[in-house]
């Protein structure tokens, strides 16, 4: 299939972004551009948003558990620090 140039105009830190994550996968930015469009216009992305709601919502409870021990334990830490 014939390639066709795209001229797009984003921020610096997207395109560092982009730049990082094409290589991380051993792709050219083109081509992960072009994995994006396809995943997202095939449906997989948002089918992987959703995975990843339902996987929250039947989860929430777990890490609000343990954002709160999180959170105890800085506070716990934090005032030992005071009293020294």
């Amino acid at each position: 299939m014939a390639k066709t140039q795209l001229g797009a105009r984003v921020d610096e830190d997207v395109a560092e972004l982009a730049r990082k994550r094409a290589a991380d996968l051993g792709m050219s930015v083109g081509d992960y551009l072009a994995r994006l469009v396809q995943d997202d216009a095939s449906g997989l992305r948002a089918r992987g948003v959703e995975a990843a709601a339902r996987f929250l919502a039947d989860h929430q409870a777990v890490f609000d558990e343990a954002e709160d021990a999180q959170r105890s334990g800085e506070a716990q830490k934090s005032g030992e620090v005071r009293a020294a």
